[in-house]
């Protein structure tokens, strides 16, 4: 189907605006009349303007109280709307929204609302266009769809119907099935938009938190098979308030809502792209670096040993167990610090995960690699993190451990006892997010990867909140944690993490202090804490105290996890899941946040 999105879902002018939306793959939009208004455009340029970026103006909203009104306040209502006509004959529009009335001078009269709405689609009919009648979740005396379409109908009026909007509908709690009992033709307009599920005013719910299909918690896809079942058959288009939107570059947010609509078709079967290629695990983790060393002596008290040099590239690889660690020391990272740049991902069909990765506007990686490299499918995610997939160690596709040369263990290299952990691999990776690309991180790894997301949780970080929200694979084996910082000026202040998984904790910590590592200090509150909120085996509960290991419990199983000191902007984490526990720790997420800021090493050094 057709797609659109209103202007007021994105940033800057209008022009800036109207480009975006081309670019993104749009084919049509609706003209917000603020945008309108402040632009130093004529409506004849901006109609110009949509033609020559290949967009249709679907819709110029909104036209607010009309209807149910004393006749004195309907003749001023009509005369702005005449004047409102001629302004979409010179824009090109067809459609005009209405929303229903909040005005104090409107009154509780179905007839009278009915009866002004069809003398206001009369006028309309007479400019060429037609009245899409919505009811707004806060309207006056009409605020669900089902009442907005009563007025409608009794109006009887071929100019006007009903415009549909996601977010009044749901969060309303109305029951959208009733809309299969309209007549498709009589629903002029669909307007989509998702939502996290909060208990607040809904007119703040709906200015400020309103969020692309997918990335809240309505069931958008459902609405919108009652749509297709009445016969709907005009665009599917975008409107969302959102205050980060509004303070976004214009171009990734349509990038993202345009990615939304094509995983809304899919999910209704309007649309087929590549099907979702699901990872199985995670091949390799890579950090660049500008100085080796601290990572190094970090992995190897973690018991990693230096196994592989790439053939052509300041790459080594370090390797415990399942567990690979990339460390690059390209020249062209340095001016970064350390950071976690790209991530390995196990794929049952690599070139297949990129074809679903590219349709849905992912950005497909060019690699620059000498003869006989690995040809590795790889794409961006929208913080910029390189997503590789990869067959490690199966026949056909390009395994990209062939790049790498065997090296001989350095002197210092100490080899992993057998009892200090057990086999090791990665647990989980933890992504921080730019301020104004979490939802969207979060829609991407779900349409692009197949991961399921998980609760949103907010963490309390001594400087303000800290956002966090997992996505995963069913079975636990692909565990990503991404999040955003407090406020927009501490994105850098919060660090990523790769979380490895043992079958001993305690044991890895001590073969850690053992090899001249030392944990991440844990307060001795904390330890008190725990004592009285569970009871432990003798001599458990100093053991973790000595050793810096948390504790957590759920309903599943236990976990015991520890962390190491910050390097640039990367820790790592050690962890041990028990008896099926699922969580990562949420509750020890301040005690360890604290800790960091206390460590000066957290910032970078």
């Amino acid at each position: 189907m057709r797609t659109s999105i209103a202007t007021v879902c994105l940033s800057g002018s209008l022009t800036e605006k109207l480009t975006a939306a081309s670019l993104a793959g749009f084919d049509g939009v609706e003209i917000f009349e603020n945008d309108l208004l402040a632009s130093p455009l004529t409506p004849e340029e901006i109609r110009a303007r949509c033609a020559d970026l290949g967009l249709t103006i679907d819709l110029y909203q909104p036209m607010r109280d009309i209807e149910a009104l004393p006749e004195d306040e309907f003749a001023r209502a009509l005369r702005r709307a005449r004047h409102k006509f001629e302004l979409m004959g010179r824009l090109g529009a067809d459609t005009v929204l209405v929303c229903s009335s909040v005005s104090p001078y409107a009154v509780d009269d179905d007839a009278l609302a009915a009866e002004q709405l069809a003398r206001l689609a009369g006028l309309a009919q007479d400019h060429g266009i037609r009245v899409a009648y919505e009811a707004l979740a806060w309207g006056r005396h009409i605020s669900t769809y089902d009442h907005a379409w009563r007025v409608v109908e009794s109006a009887g009026h071929p100019a006007l119907g009903t415009c549909l909007d996601s977010f009044h509908i749901l969060s309303r709690g109305s029951d959208p099935k009733g809309i299969e009992d309209i007549p498709g033709e009589k629903i002029f307009f669909l307007q989509l938009a998702d939502a996290p599920l909060l208990a607040m005013d809904v007119l703040q719910w709906s200015r400020h938190y309103r969020c692309f299909p997918g990335q809240g918690g309505f069931d958008v896809a459902g609405l919108l098979r009652h749509v297709l079942r009445a016969g709907y058959d005009g665009p599917l288009s975008l409107e969302v308030f959102n205050d980060v939107f509004r303070q976004s570059e214009a171009g990734p947010t349509a990038v993202d809502g345009r990615r939304s609509l094509l995983a809304l078709q899919e999910s209704v079967s309007l649309a087929a792209p590549p099907a979702p290629v699901v990872p199985t695990d995670v091949a390799f983790a890579e950090l660049v670096t500008p100085d080796a060393a601290p990572v190094s002596a970090v992995l190897g008290a973690l018991g990693f040993a230096r196994t592989a040099r790439h053939r052509g590239k300041p790459v080594d690889l370090w390797q415990r167990g399942d567990a690979r660690v990339l460390v690059n020391t390209g020249p062209a990272e340095r001016r970064d610090g350390t950071r976690l740049a790209a991530v390995g991902l196990e794929s049952p069909d690599p070139a297949g995960a990129a074809r679903r990765a590219e349709a849905l506007l992912a950005p497909v990686l060019p690699r620059r690699r000498a003869p006989g490299d690995a040809a590795l499918e790889a794409v961006a995610a929208p913080d910029g993190t390189e997503l590789f997939f990869c067959a490690t160690g199966r026949p056909g596709p390009p395994d990209w451990r062939g790049d790498f040369d065997d090296v001989a263990p350095a002197p210092h290299d100490v080899a992993p006892a057998p009892h200090d952990g057990g086999p090791w691999r990665v647990d989980h990776l933890s992504l921080t997010q730019p301020w104004h690309q979490f939802d969207e991180a979060v829609l991407f790894h779900r349409g692009v990867l197949g991961l399921r997301p998980q609760e949103s949780v907010d963490v309390a970080d001594p400087y303000g909140l800290l956002r966090s929200r997992a996505v995963a694979t069913e079975d636990g084996a692909v565990r990503i944690v991404l999040t955003v910082g407090p406020a927009p000026t501490d994105d850098t202040a919060h660090a990523q993490h790769i979380a490895l998984a043992t079958d001993d904790a305690v044991a890895a910590a001590r073969r850690f202090r053992a090899a001249g590592g030392t944990p991440l200090p844990i307060p001795a509150n904390y330890y008190d804490d725990l004592a009285a909120r569970f009871e432990f085996a003798d001599g458990e509960l100093e053991t973790y105290r000595e050793l810096g290991v948390l504790y957590d419990r759920d309903a599943h199983g236990t976990f015991r996890h520890w962390y190491t000191h910050t390097v640039g902007r990367v820790f790592f984490e050690v962890v041990q899941r028990d008896d099926g526990y699922r969580g990562y720790g949420a509750a020890n997420a301040p005690v360890r946040l604290a800790a960091q800021h206390a460590v000066r090493g957290f910032t970078g050094g």
